[in-house]
């Protein structure tokens, strides 16, 4: 059968990739058409688009850049109605994959998965509605994406989440803290690594006060997590003279040799959480206290980690908006260095997380459900 595959970011590339290679064990025909990256073209097939060309966000980032957007969609679409695909599989991205939905569905009457809900049940609930209407099959990751969607009668697939399977089966899981360094050229220090997003303009915003936040624990040495197609240059442009090391496509062998880390929200927190590093979340919102108070009226869930929100309470400390300070950073990392049962109770509260979200195989169950789906509605 023939897959057609949209992914907008790193993590969405990380995830079709793993849900390509279970595709393949469970469908031998299997033949692949995408807009995603690296990993993705690993996995054989035709790339339309790489996902660094359609990474724009916010309203400012879409708006200042809407011939490429426009651009894209149109290119999607013309690819769709090309390749003919038996199922078109969309990965989170809600802002482009919704609307390549609703084309799929209405003008082309061709089945639509969607592998990673988007997280409408954080913000936009509203898009509940075209997701009832477009999608024929959503596969959750959470278990309280399940409770969010029964709540609004929509019966989906939880197959546990990836980000189990990409850690479980992560790279270089014995190598010490003295291999790490030496093959990086660090020295002998411990590391605090700092995870400061994967697009451009996250990493402007938060990096500097990261940065400022670890010089005050000079024992130690900041690492940063170099973003995937993000080039050293760009980083070296933000650090100027600071003396802090870069790690290119090793993270979670940073996040392994790291004390603690400093993560800017998204799917690293619960990366982290599963590798074992204590860490503090963080995330940066421009015109920060005003937006703190309208946060209730756009936000619907307490927490921005996906850590607090798997525990549901608060297991590490969340600094957004006006209180992503350099002196809260580092009063955080003071606790999570030196408390040893601060550090401790987080920890096990990483244990108890882990046990929410189950064992390894989500890509796997996934590739069942979907080849078995398709193949019954061909009969």
């Amino acid at each position: 059968m023939k897959y057609f595959i949209i992914a907008g970011e790193a993590s969405g590339d990380l995830h079709a990739s793993n849900l390509m290679h279970e595709l393949r064990k469970e469908d031998l025909s299997a033949d692949f058409c995408f807009l995603g990256g690296d990993l993705m073209q690993a996995q054989g097939g035709k790339m339309i688009k790489h996902y660094r060309q359609m990474a724009f966000m916010g309203f400012w980032g879409v708006l200042k850049n809407a011939r490429k957007v426009l651009n894209n969609i149109n290119e999607c679409k013309k690819a769709i109605v090309n390749y003919k695909p038996d199922v078109v599989i969309l990965v989170d991205y809600p802002g482009f994959n919704l609307p390549m939905a609703r084309f799929t569905k209405e003008e082309l009457n061709i089945p639509v998965y969607y592998y990673i809900s988007p997280k409408i049940w954080a913000w936009k609930e509203h898009r509940i509605k075209a997701i009832k209407a477009y999608i024929d099959k959503l596969f959750t990751i959470f278990p309280f994406e399940t409770e969010f969607y029964a709540r609004h009668d929509y019966q989906v697939e939880y197959i546990g989440n990836p980000t189990v399977d990409s850690i479980s089966l992560r790279p270089n899981q014995q190598q010490t803290f003295k291999e790490f360094c030496t093959k990086n050229d660090l020295p002998d220090k411990p590391i605090i690594a700092l995870l400061a997003g994967s697009r451009k303009q996250e990493i402007s915003a938060c990096i500097s006060r990261m940065i400022k936040a670890t010089l005050r624990f000079p024992e130690y040495q900041a690492v940063i997590a170099g973003a995937p197609g993000i080039d050293k240059e760009f980083y070296h442009s933000i650090l100027k003279d600071k003396n802090v090391h870069i790690t290119f496509d090793q993270t979670y062998e940073l996040l392994k040799q790291a004390k603690v880390a400093v993560v800017n929200s998204g799917t690293a927190t619960l990366e982290t959480a599963l590798i074992g590093t204590p860490q503090v979340v963080v995330y940066n919102v421009y015109f920060g206290r005003l937006m703190m108070l309208l946060k209730d009226y756009f936000v619907k869930v307490k927490y921005i980690s996906l850590v607090n929100l798997v525990a549901q309470k608060e297991v590490v400390k969340e600094l957004m908006a006006q209180f992503f300070t350099v002196e809260n950073v580092s009063k955080e990392l003071d606790n999570l260095l030196h408390d040893k049962t601060y550090r401790q109770n987080m920890l096990n509260e990483y244990a108890s997380m882990k046990k929410l979200l189950g064992g390894p195989g989500a890509a796997s169950k996934a590739a069942k459900i979907m080849v078995e789906s398709l193949t019954a509605s061909r009969k």
